[in-house]
């Protein structure tokens, strides 16, 4: 068996003192996109227990007036991909003509979209438990142009 030689030695403390000078760091001033480096709040929080719980979803109007999903199936695009840019399609709602694209492309025979929205549905919850009540939210919406 081999032993490591003074700078083999030397290289792993380095590497070793980074890491969890990086851990440290990341715990201490991380965010959600610093991760593996910083927490992961996803999982290391809660709401209260009589919070409203959010569920986001993606819908259109089309050129009927027809209200239409616009999910991973109907899209390419998943749910989390835009609840995490979900602040930039609130500071540019133009970026949600790519969501109308992306739809265009996987359903060539419907109806135009001239409209895609986010939307928050907000589920009542009373003592952890839900109420069964709920409430829409439209927090971005993008229309074409005409």
């Amino acid at each position: 068996m081999e032993t490591l030689t003074a700078r083999g030695r030397a290289a792993r403390i380095a590497a070793t003192a980074l890491g969890l000078a990086l851990l440290l760091a990341g715990t201490v001033w991380g965010t959600d996109d610093h991760f593996p480096f910083g927490p992961f709040r996803m999982y290391s929080t809660s709401n209260p227990p009589s919070s409203p719980a959010p569920d986001t979803r993606v819908e259109g109007i089309d050129a009927t007036g027809a209200v239409v999903g616009l999910g991973e199936r109907a899209t390419g695009i998943r749910r989390a991909e835009i609840e995490g840019q979900q602040d930039r399609y609130a500071a540019d709602p133009a970026l949600l003509a790519e969501v109308a694209d992306a739809y265009a492309e996987r359903n060539p025979d419907a109806a135009r979209l001239v409209e895609v929205r986010i939307v928050i549905r907000w589920h009542g919850i009373r003592d952890g438990r839900p109420t069964g009540r709920w409430t829409d939210e439209t927090v971005v919406s993008w229309q074409a142009p005409r």
